[in-house]
């Protein structure tokens, strides 16, 4: 990631690069806001940190500019600054500066405040990577789009349930509820993998085509982890990869890919199944009609402990009302 300094003195530019450099950034300088501006159009840095007091153009002109320019891809500024009064910071952040550091400073009261902006940034490109990669699935499968919107809604009310109640206390929080909602809908992502005439076969699949369908587990797996190894924070691909890899084991062994058999499957993955099996049974297919809401429900009820986690089909009866509603609002004709 580029981060672009800026700075009339060059003692003082020459420092932040330093620093800015051992946090194993790659640096861009410039000594005033006009030419920050023209480097900031043309390299697109994603972190700023700019001196308030400079030439031609100063800092707060600079935040008001990339403010205009930046579209849709953030950038995250730091104002740097001698000024500590209310006024002054108040300007500064209206003027479009996301944080601020005092001179003098320490090197370890930087490295904290890009690192501030490094999360911000990451949350950005988190939430953007999902979107992409789950439209891909949405282009290859007509039927998944609002599949995808009702089970990631699902699998949040499970979560939040085990919350609620205090089970998996060392696993589920507030973090794990927000990846399973952004990561559930890359759970079939493997599927890009399977030829059409397999993916879209309207008719039971024979034995041959189910051996081959079961391998978009595996596929979306080595996918996500592959991505996964390339993020400084990817606990949420990683989330993202375990589901795809178990969202078909079953609690009592007889799933795939690897036959996994209770507490063997990760929590996140065993919520997910049921989420993904009751949309699919309350939705039509070009194979099957809706089922209504006690219909799913009594499958899901007779499958418990066998393809379910009966914990996981408790929480589902605890929020069967919440079920419901979601499948009522993105209910399409």
């Amino acid at each position: 990631m580029k981060v672009l300094v800026v700075d009339d003195d060059v003692v003082s530019r020459q420092k932040l690069q330093w620093f800015v450099k051992s946090f194993g950034y790659e640096t861009i300088e410039a000594e005033n806001g006009l030419v920050a501006l023209e480097i900031w159009k043309n390299e697109r840095p994603r972190i700023v940190i700019t001196d308030w007091m400079m030439p031609v153009m100063d800092g707060l002109e600079l935040c008001r500019e990339i403010r205009k320019l930046e579209g849709t891809q953030y950038t995250y500024i730091i104002i740097v600054t001698s000024r500590t009064n209310t006024e002054d910071i108040v300007m500064g952040i209206d003027s479009g500066a996301d944080n601020y550091i005092t001179k003098p400073y320490s090197k370890d009261e930087l490295a904290a405040k890009i690192r501030s902006g490094r999360r911000i940034i990451d949350i950005e490109s988190r939430d953007l990577v999902i979107f992409a990669i789950s439209k891909l699935v949405e282009s290859r499968d007509y039927s998944t789009g609002n599949h995808l919107d009702k089970m990631r809604h699902y699998s949040k009310i499970l979560a939040e349930y085990f919350y609620e109640n205090g089970y998996h206390r060392d696993i589920i929080n507030a973090v794990f509820i927000d990846n399973i909602f952004l990561t559930s809908p890359l759970h079939d992502i493997g599927k890009i993998g399977i030829p059409d005439h397999i993916l879209l076969k309207a008719d039971r699949l024979d034995d041959q085509e189910f051996e081959i369908m079961k391998t978009h587990t595996i596929i979306g797996y080595e996918t996500l982890m592959a991505a996964a190894t390339k993020g400084i924070k990817a606990d949420y691909l990683q989330m993202s990869a375990e589901i795809a890899l178990s969202h078909h084991e079953k609690w009592d062994g007889t799933g795939y890919p690897q036959g996994l058999k209770g507490d063997e499957i990760p929590i996140s993955a065993r919520i997910v199944a049921l989420a993904d099996v009751y949309e699919a049974l309350v939705s039509k297919r070009i194979y099957k009609n809706a089922f209504p809401h006690d219909t799913a429900r009594s499958i899901i009820l007779r499958e418990s402990g066998t393809h379910f986690d009966p914990m996981v089909v408790k929480a589902f009866l605890a929020k069967e009302e919440q079920f419901i509603e979601i499948g009522n609002r993105f209910k399409t004709d």
